[in-house]
């Protein structure tokens, strides 16, 4: 049955992985190991120097510890939640370092999880920092993955992989139409109906705003019915970490795996350790544990200088701390054993789905969430365990990164979402979105959508306030800049752009609208969020708001962020900060229009975009938006705040 074509694509496929797996390396080795401390330091992947403020045993008996900065610095880095780090030392010309995972980071401090019970002596002689490490366990999964997907014969695999490639053909049991549950609408009931009757690959197309993790969750909830378990799986740990919490309200049994660090704190009585501590034997590991400690100190009583009876004092009680040690973690391996065999449903990311307790496990469906940021390798990951794959995304937003320009030209950021799209009796499309009105979602609806979407009542006609006069009433505006001489600058270290005059009209047109909309005692109290897809804008804009007052009586919250940041969020207004103004015409990375489209369709009420025309006006996709502004009466000149 094996194509040559599905097995010389995905041959071409591991090419383009070792290429992108590369060119990633070269990048880490580039701001990292070839450039000295400080240099590091000004890069953003090395702290130096810190302190420890406070360590405490955590879950899963890792330490815990808050880490500071000790010269505060106003630059951006690149430290993030999930990042692996080393903890290093460097006094008396050696180096020492340790392994963690960040918890959560803030400017100038960071909670660390480190892989350990204690810390070394020498993380209290002063002289730490950390480093970002160079992650290579993904890209390993990801080659071993396809590995098996190109040597598969005669088995499900085999077929998964000639049925993405078209050259088998898929198959549906009957659509059942008594399925119907009250609190989904229609598009939404027909997706869940169509997920049951999937036998190979099924799809839930689910464009900004459409319900499209409710529906996933009733659908799992429903194949639980059929199937004694089901495997779920999302590229991002805070996607896993939404999707889990639905099912959770949802009264549906799951286990959050993945490392403690990068589960949420609210789901931390979801994961692996959080069970452990409410099983009914949890109170037997604490006491073994805490046995094994007193022999411990016990045995740490006999200094080196002592008798052939002392000797084996000490060496009794040793033994006695590592049999409680062993029975602990015998009791631990039980209660995880039933947990695999039990729990209805296993959320995680791809790469956590290779633990060792899932090695022997089979499923009968992979739900994968946001599958338009997964690389394929990185699906088929999971999918080895699975007989059939339900993917759910949007392939007109959030691409997945990839470095390498090559690799991307080869074509490795086509995702299984972008192929299996193309099945059209595969694809259930949502169409009724709750988020943004009529007029913001339009644009969006026409280019990208077919006019598939629609507004539902309860939002297709929200604005901030009605009243034709005043400015709360406009859904969108896009704000001019061309003319006014409003050049972006280039950062010459990390060669991101930013633009400090239109940040200064942006805060300007913010300062009146919440000025102008705290004048009505009536109105609720709203969210805003600004979006440069910059980060050097972004971070601009984040030191430079204190020089503005701004009347909060009526704001909830004000957030600025990257477009990634914004993934999956909404926001009563949003302000998009455009940066590119140059007489070249060149807009850069505003060319990625799935990002585009993740910023424009976030606002819920009102739509705030400002750029310079005449610099993305050359751009088919920005002169139909600007055209589309014109339409709607909402096109002002920056001249009015400059």
């Amino acid at each position: 049955m094996a194509t040559t074509s599905a097995i010389e694509r995905l041959k071409g496929l591991k090419q383009l992985l070792k290429i992108e797996r590369d060119e990633d390396y070269r990048l880490y080795k580039e701001q990292f190991l070839r450039v000295t401390l400080d240099q590091r330091k000004k890069n953003g992947v090395t702290w130096y120097p810190i302190k420890i403020n406070n360590e405490e045993l955590g879950s899963g008996d890792l330490l815990h510890l808050e880490i500071e900065r000790t010269t505060q610095i106003d630059k951006a880095h690149q430290f993030s939640s999930g990042k692996n780090v080393s903890l290093f030392s460097n006094q008396n010309e050696e180096t020492y370092e340790i392994t963690g995972t960040i918890k959560s980071v803030s400017k100038n401090s960071l909670k660390l999880i480190i892989h350990s019970d204690e810390l070394p002596d020498w993380c209290y002689d002063g002289k730490l920092g950390i480093n970002i490490q160079f992650d290579d366990n993904s890209y390993n999964e990801m080659q071993n993955a396809l590995d098996v997907v190109i040597n598969a014969r005669n088995n499900r695999i085999e077929e998964l992989r000639e049925m993405i490639e078209g050259a088998l053909p898929l198959s549906f049991e009957k659509i059942n139409n008594d399925v119907l549950i009250p609190q989904l609408n229609l598009s939404q009931n027909k997706a869940v109906r169509h997920i049951l009757s999937v036998n190979d690959i099924g799809v839930i197309h689910g464009p900004p705003g459409t319900g499209k993790t409710t529906s996933i969750v009733q659908a799992i909830r429903l194949t639980l019915q059929t199937e004694s378990q089901v495997l779920v799986c999302a590229p991002t740990n805070s996607a896993v970490d939404l999707i889990t919490e639905k099912l959770i309200e949802l009264g549906v049994d799951v286990l959050r795996m993945g490392h403690p660090a990068r589960i949420s704190d609210e789901l931390q009585n979801s994961s692996i350790d959080g069970k452990i501590s409410s099983s009914p034997y949890y109170k037997d590991i604490k006491n073994l544990r805490r046995n094994a400690e007193e022999y411990f100190r016990m045995a740490g009583k006999y200094k080196r200088v002592f008798g052939k009876e002392e000797a084996q004092q000490r060496t009794a009680y040793y033994t006695e701390a590592k049999n409680c040690i062993k029975e602990a973690r015998l009791l631990e391996d039980f209660i995880v054993d039933e947990l695999f065999k039990t729990t209805k449903v296993i959320c995680c990311t791809p790469v956590t789905s290779t633990h060792r307790g899932l090695a022997k496990k089979r499923f009968g469906t992979l739900f994968f969430d946001e599958a338009s940021q997964a690389l394929e390798p990185m699906v088929w990951i999971p999918l080895l365990k699975c007989k059939r794959l339900i993917l759910s995304g949007d392939h007109f937003q959030l691409p997945p990164v990839v470095k390498s320009l090559e690799a991307k030209k080869g074509g490795l950021d086509e995702t299984l979402l972008d192929r299996c799209i193309k099945f059209k009796e595969a694809v259930s499309l949502l169409t009724r979105q709750y988020r943004m009105n009529t007029a913001i979602m339009g644009f969006s609806n026409n280019y990208f959508y077919e006019n598939e979407l629609i507004a539902d009542e309860s939002v297709s006609a929200q604005v901030l306030l009605n009243d034709e006069n005043s400015m709360l009433s406009k859904s969108i505006e896009f704000i001019d800049t061309a003319g006014c001489g409003f050049d972006e600058i280039q950062n010459t270290e990390t060669l991101s752009h930013f633009n400090p005059k239109e940040g200064d009209v942006l805060f300007k047109h913010l300062q009146q609208l919440l000025t102008e909309y705290a004048q009505h005692e009536h109105l609720p109290a709203i969210s805003v969020g600004i979006i440069s897809p910059y980060k050097e804008q972004r971070e601009w804009l984040k030191d430079n708001i204190s020089e503005f007052e701004f009347d909060k009586t009526k704001l909830t919250s004000l957030s600025i962020k990257t477009i990634d940041g914004f993934q999956g969020e909404e926001r009563d207004i949003i302000y998009i900060s455009l940066v590119r103004s140059n007489e070249r015409q060149e807009i850069g990375f505003l060319n990625d229009l799935r990002r585009m489209n993740v910023a424009i369709t976030r606002a819920k009420k009102k739509l705030v975009v400002i750029g310079d025309s005449s610099t993305i006006g050359a751009s088919k996709f920005y002169n139909s938006f600007l055209e589309y502004c014109e339409r709607h009466g909402a096109y002002r000149t920056a001249w009015e705040w400059a």
